[in-house]
């Protein structure tokens, strides 16, 4: 099943709101001594634990959440992100390393500033809700706004109209145990909403909803912040829902970040084998970008034909290409900046190519896997594609005319016998060694059910206004 997600506004400064350099959180018997040690902090869990006794949960990690972002932080159960999180406002306190909230060091705040944060600068959504099972709805959300010294009138009407906000009109007056896990969720929204923070802190605020309603949870975040910008820190273990969610991704295993990227860039340039397992059946068209499959423009291209964005989706492109029959140009503000035809795309879905582009953030993310090379001839084509892929890739191209439905699916056809076969050649591979999982972690966890969804606009799919 695709999901639609409105597109959300890209991030207005590149001034960070939160700014981490060198954090730490060690646990158990004189864990300072560990930052320090080069020593110690090089030793791996399991190691660690047995010469001192103690945890690293977070270990050195470095990153900025720039204003108006969505930065995601996923991993599996045991790689910190929760402790993370919690070190950012002092929910932990950490063992080393520094915290800057606007440029103001959180590590040195004393008690009062570091109230005045968590009250009005930074709100926490909780895993299990955390709501007062004596209240009312109404007063649930209103309870931060009541912490700050807030009247009552005052605050009832603010927390009403967020009551409304996030879809809970008429159910203020009911209690939480009246409530389903989604709406007792929604509750927790809207009270982190209400206090109208600088910040929002999820930590895996979904993993205990059922698959519905977590996707519709997701919507109602994106769509919030599409609506306000607010900036967010979301923690999950869900590669769907990070793909989903994030404008930027840190991906962690044993308290460190192995690899922080846009969704585009940890799809089409994994880190290492583990990051690469990670990713491995994620669609990638649904991920990578025209901005990535282009190839430069040529005089025998024809002046017409689709056109979409850069930012449109590759599976967006295949929808146009098919049903144009012909390849489609990236138009950026009425400049032709590249065109995409039925290889490019097909080399996309499958991994295979070892062209590159720009992306956005400004790094060169291959249009191939970071082992695709390995799998691919000197032409950028699969060395071992199943023989119904060039049937396929015919019958589509014989099958499209403008419009035609029988266009569309033949190259889906393709596309789909494209990925089999760059899938069949990795797992052929005796040198394609699949990451082990690390103590504490279980195999195949991570592997997903549902693709994540493509970034399509409200208003349709990105084609650009040049289109014909």
């Amino acid at each position: 099943m695709t999901l639609t997600v409105p597109t959300r506004k890209p991030p207005t400064t590149t001034e960070p709101v939160f700014s981490v350099s060198g954090l730490w959180k060690v646990f158990g018997p004189k864990a300072d001594r560990i930052p320090g040690d080069p020593e110690l902090s090089a030793l791996d869990p399991a190691d660690l634990r047995a010469r001192t006794g103690c945890t690293a949960a977070v270990r050195d990690v470095s990153f900025d959440v720039r204003k108006g972002e969505v930065f995601v932080v996923m991993g599996l159960s045991g790689s910190g992100k929760s402790t993370l999180v919690r070190c950012l406002t002092r929910l932990i306190e950490p063992t080393a390393g520094t915290i800057c909230i606007d440029g103001e060091d959180v590590r040195a705040m004393d008690g009062g500033r570091l109230r005045e944060l968590r009250r009005h600068r930074a709100a926490m959504v909780f895993q299990h809700f955390g709501l007062l099972p004596h209240r009312t709805v109404l007063d649930n959300v209103a309870y931060g706004l009541e912490i700050q010294g807030v009247g009552k009138s005052e605050r009832r009407e603010r927390a009403a109209e967020f009551v409304a906000k996030v879809g809970l009109e008429g159910m203020e007056k009911r209690r939480p145990e009246q409530l389903s896990g989604g709406q007792r969720q929604r509750v927790g929204l809207a009270r982190a909403l209400a206090v109208d923070p600088e910040v929002l802190l999820f930590d895996e605020p979904f993993s205990a909803l059922d698959p519905l309603i977590r996707r519709d949870m997701q919507d109602e975040v994106a769509r919030l912040h599409s609506e306000e910008g607010r900036t967010m820190v979301f923690i999950t273990h869900d590669l769907t829902e990070a793909l989903k969610l994030g404008d930027r991704i840190a991906l962690m295993r044993d308290g460190r970040v192995v690899q922080l990227g846009t969704p585009e860039e940890i799809v089409g340039s994994p880190a290492d084998d583990y990051v690469r397992e990670f990713v491995r059946d994620v669609p990638r068209e649904q991920v990578m970008t025209c901005r990535t499959a282009m190839r430069p423009r040529t005089p025998e291209d024809a002046e017409t034909g689709p056109a979409v964005r850069p930012e449109a989706t590759v599976a967006e492109a295949i929808e146009a290409v098919a049903r144009a029959g012909a390849p489609a140009r990236i138009m950026d503000h009425g400049k032709c900046l590249g065109v995409v035809d039925r290889e490019q795309l097909l080399d996309v879905v499958a991994g295979v190519s070892t062209a590159t582009a720009p992306t956005p953030s400004g790094a060169t993310v291959p249009t191939a896997s970071a082992d695709g090379a390995a799998h691919a001839s000197a032409d950028g084509h699969a060395a071992e594609a199943p023989d119904t892929a060039p049937d396929a890739s015919a019958d589509g191209h014989a099958g499209v005319a403008a419009g035609s439905r029988a266009g569309v699916a033949a190259f889906s056809r393709a596309a789909e016998a494209a990925r089999k076969g760059a899938g069949a050649a990795r797992k052929d591979d005796p040198g394609h060694a699949r990451a082990k999982p690390s103590a504490g972690e279980t195999p195949g966890k991570h592997r997903q059910a549902t693709p994540p969804a493509p970034r399509t606009s409200p208003e349709g799919p990105r084609t650009s206004p040049e289109a014909v």
